[in-house]
C-alpha cells in the first residue's frame, strides 16, 4: 500500500474552520513536500482550480502547475501527481509543459486528467463551459492528442474539439512510454472514458464494501478492452487519536455546519455539476472528496486494521487529507506507515 496527500493548496480543507494554520502559500507547501519524503509518502497531488472551493472564491489559492514545477526541483522521490482540466488547456501547450516538469522532477510527473464542474469558474477566466457529457468528449479527444505528441513527431490530427497539424515535441518526457494518467468519475460517461485511455482510477470517499464494486466494475471494463490492469486509489480524511473520545470530539468539530460559510457558496452549482452514485450531505461537504466516508479515522490500530481491508480489494494507494496538515501527517506516518511498512525505518520526528 502507498501512501499520498492532497497538497493543500487552498490553505485547507475544511469549510467550517476558517484557520486551518496551513496558509495556501509557497513556504508552507515547500516545507510539507521536503518533510512528506522524509516521513515516507510516496505522492502529492496538486489540485487545480482558480478559485478556492474550500475557504471562499476570495480567498487565496495556489496556481497547480507553476507550484508542480517548482515542486519538482527541491524534491527528491515523491511522485507529483498534477491536476489538469482539458477545458483550461491547450492538448499540445499541455504536453509540453508536462514533458519539462517530468524532466525536472527526473521522471516523477504524473497527471490526474479532471473534467470540470465550476461553471462561475469557467465564465470568470474566460473558459467555455459545457455541458457533463460533452466534457468528457473533450476529454476524450484531449488525452488522445497528448498522448500521440509524447510518443511521437509530426503528429496531425482533427477532431471536433482540436486540430494540430504535423506538431513536434521535444524533449519527449523521460517515464515511458508515457506519464502516468489517472482520473476519476463515477458517470458511466466517466468510467468508460477511464477505461479506455487512462491507467489509474481515483476515487471519493467510501467504505471498502462500495469501493470493491467500483473496482470490479473497471477491471472488467479494462478485461473487455484487452488493458492491463489498473491501479487503484481511494481519497481520505484521516484522524488518528488515542482513544475514540477523541476522534469523535474531532469529528464533531470540523463538520459543525455552518451553512452561511465562504465554503458553501457552491455546494449546488457542484452538486449540479456532477454526477454521483450518492448524493453527497451538507455535513459531509464539510470535509472534501467525501474523506470521511472512507473511515481512516480511530486509533492506530483501528486505522490500521482499515487499510488492510482496502488493500484486500485491491486498492493501492490512499490520498489523504487532514488537518493541520503537517502535524497530523506526522501523526499519521507515525502511528500507521511506519507500523504496516517496518522497512522505511522509524521516522524522524520534528
Amino acid at each position: 500500500m502507498k501512501f499520498g496527500y492532497w497538497l493543500p493548496v487552498f490553505g485547507g480543507w475544511l469549510r467550517n474552520v476558517e484557520h486551518e494554520n496551513m496558509n495556501a502559500s509557497w513556504e508552507y507547501v515547500r516545507k510539507l513536500a521536503l518533510r512528506s519524503e522524509e516521513l515516507g509518502y510516496d505522492t502529492t497531488l496538486v489540485a487545480e482550480l482558480n478559485l478556492n472551493d474550500i475557504k471562499g472564491e476570495s480567498a487565496p489559492s495556489l496556481d497547480a502547475w507553476s507550484t508542480a514545477a517548482a515542486l519538482a526541483a527541491v524534491t527528491r522521490k515523491i511522485e507529483i501527481m498534477i491536476a489538469v482540466r482539458p477545458t483550461f488547456h491547450s492538448p499540445a501547450l499541455l504536453a509540453k509543459q508536462a514533458a519539462n516538469i517530468d524532466h525536472i522532477s527526473n521522471g516523477r510527473l504524473t497527471l490526474n486528467v479532471v473534467s470540470s464542474w465550476w461553471q462561475d469558474e469557467a465564465r470568470q477566466y474566460g473558459v467555455h463551459f459545457e455541458q457533463h457529457d460533452d466534457r468528457y468528449a473533450r476529454t476524450s479527444e484531449w488525452l488522445h492528442v497528448v498522448d500521440h505528441l509524447w510518443k511521437e513527431d509530426g503528429f496531425s490530427y482533427q477532431g471536433k474539439y482540436y486540430r494540430v497539424e504535423n506538431t513536434i515535441l521535444q524533449p519527449k518526457p523521460l517515464s515511458k512510454p508515457r506519464p502516468f494518467i489517472y482520473a476519476g468519475g463515477e458517470s458511466e460517461a466517466a468510467k468508460e472514458l477511464i477505461a479506455q485511455k487512462c491507467d489509474g482510477y481515483v476515487m471519493h470517499g467510501d467504505p471498502p464494501e462500495v469501493i470493491a464494486l467500483r473496482i470490479q466494475d473497471m477491471r472488467a471494463r479494462r478485461e473487455r478492452l484487452g488493458l492491463p490492469p489498473m491501479k487503484f486509489g481511494v481519497a481520505a480524511y484521516s484522524i488518528v487519536r488515542d482513544s475514540e473520545q477523541e476522534v469523535k470530539a474531532e469529528i464533531g468539530r470540523i463538520t459543525n455546519v455552518s451553512s452561511s460559510a465562504k465554503g458553501y457558496n457552491n455546494y449546488q452549482q457542484w452538486l449540479a455539476g456532477t454526477q454521483l452514485e450518492k448524493r453527497v450531505s451538507l455535513e459531509e461537504y464539510s470535509v472534501s472528496n467525501r474523506g470521511l466516508r472512507t473511515g481512516l479515522t480511530g486509533t492506530p490500530a483501528y486505522v490500521a486494521d482499515r487499510v488492510a481491508a482496502f488493500q484486500e480489494i485491491g486498492v493501492d494507494f490512499f490520498l489523504l487529507q487532514c488537518s493541520p496538515q503537517l502535524e497530523e501527517m506526522e501523526r499519521f506516518a507515525e502511528s500507521v506507515i511506519h507500523v504496516l511498512r517496518p522497512e522505511l525505518g522509524k521516522p524522524v520526528l520534528s
